[in-house]
């Protein structure tokens, strides 16, 4: 079953679709904690005295590295392709390259602006060559191989055949880039059941809402996870970088 075709259509299943949903979402919480349980053990403060990169890399490698064994086991036991290959590379570059182009402008205007009203951004870490570099390297290696495979590859796939079908919602949105968008969205707030507490920054809830739908229709377009991978490393890397580079410059 190829769940990035709408032309394939079956019996509808909203309570088995619900069900995917929560259980990716469980799955998500829980390679997250399992991630910084197993940075907790390894020492890696001589590289990274000021925890501005090593731990979150870890964090974001052992997440990966369960996404991709999760993917491994339901690629062959469900006979579901989760699109690791070039995919339409016209279509895919077309896309990665408006983006990324569109995000540039974006994020140069955006630093200038803050710039402007004394807004940059503040680090608990200095901004030495060993931090930023190190940083900038998770961001272009680790953020996007990470978060496309574990909220995007693994809802966008799963959640139609679950369902029983995509379900096209508007032009080239459908249900399941929405639900993924929402699971990356619920993956940048910070909850406690015991007490109960929520933080969130409403901008970064909508950014990361916006962007994951961006992200989500490129991969369905583009029937390939490698672009919603640069999309998603570059716009991390234009934004942090762009931090670091006019906080050097106005100081």
């Amino acid at each position: 079953m190829n769940t990035l075709q709408f032309e394939k259509v079956n019996s509808f299943r909203p309570i088995a679709g619900m069900i995917t949903f929560l259980l990716l979402l469980c799955m998500q919480i829980a390679s997250g904690k399992v991630g910084y349980v197993i940075a907790g053990m390894i020492p890696y403060q001589s590289l990274d005295t000021f925890d501005s990169f090593a731990r979150i890399s870890i964090h974001h490698t052992v997440q990966l590295l369960i996404g991709l064994a999760a993917i491994l086991v339901l690629s062959k036991r469900m006979h579901v392709n989760f699109h690791f290959g070039l995919g339409d590379k016209k279509v895919g570059i077309k896309i990665l390259a408006i983006f990324t182009t569109i995000f540039t402008v974006i994020s140069v205007l955006q630093h200038a602006q803050m710039a402007m009203n004394n807004q940059l951004p503040v680090y608990n870490f200095p901004l030495n060559a060993r931090n930023m570099l190190g940083s900038l390297g998770f961001q272009l290696f680790l953020s996007g191989p990470t978060e496309e495979v574990v909220y995007r590859a693994l809802p966008v796939i799963l959640l139609p055949y679950a369902f029983g079908r995509s379900v096209k919602i508007k032009g080239c949105i459908t249900l399941e880039v929405v639900m993924s968008s929402v699971l990356f969205t619920l993956a940048h707030i910070r909850w406690s059941l015991v007490p109960f507490t929520i933080e969130a920054d409403y901008f970064q809830i909508m950014y990361a809402f916006v962007v994951g739908t961006v992200q989500g229709i490129a991969y369905q377009r583009s029937r390939s996870i490698l672009y919603p991978v640069l999309m998603h490393s570059f716009s991390n890397v234009l934004m942090v970088g762009g931090g670091y580079a006019f906080t050097v410059l106005v100081s």
